[in-house]
């Protein structure tokens, strides 16, 4: 996920995020099978979209957080 998406992901609601989280699990999922059945040509994939899932609940948390202060 670049920089400029990260920066998009600040300004959107919760159900938005959370949406989006649960859209990039469907895709790890997705590409864990696909990796079980040898589909997958590109290991990296799978790294970007945990790497993406952790930005984003960052982004979620950090919302949490500034809401009860």
């Amino acid at each position: 996920m670049k920089k400029k998406q990260l920066q998009e992901y600040k300004t959107k609601t919760k159900g938005e995020i959370e949406k989006e989280i649960s859209d990039e699990k469907k895709k790890l999922a997705g590409l864990a099978v696909d990796l079980a059945m040898g589909k997958v040509k590109n290991i990296q994939e799978i790294r970007g979209t945990k790497k993406s899932i952790a930005q984003l609940l960052t982004i979620l948390r950090e919302q949490e957080t500034t809401r009860k202060q």
